[in-house]
């Protein structure tokens, strides 16, 4: 059977799947370049993995839908 592949991912688990360290991604969200988690259950913030890949490969920035990246 193959891997699990997650569809949202925790905090520890986002700032690995973007190749950083968990203080380096709480200050990209503090300040803005990356987007907040939701809260899909009291006290459970996950980050949609479709996000952080669209982050990832530019097509999340505004604008930019002709930039050839």
């Amino acid at each position: 059977m193959g891997r699990d592949i997650p569809i949202l991912a925790s905090e520890e688990r986002a700032a690995k799947l973007l190749d950083l360290n968990l203080k380096q991604f709480r200050a990209m969200v503090q300040g803005g370049h990356l987007p907040r988690g939701k809260e899909i259950a009291p006290g459970f913030v996950r980050w949609p993995v479709d996000d952080l890949r669209r982050i990832a490969t530019g097509d999340a920035a505004d604008g930019m839908g002709d930039v050839n990246w």
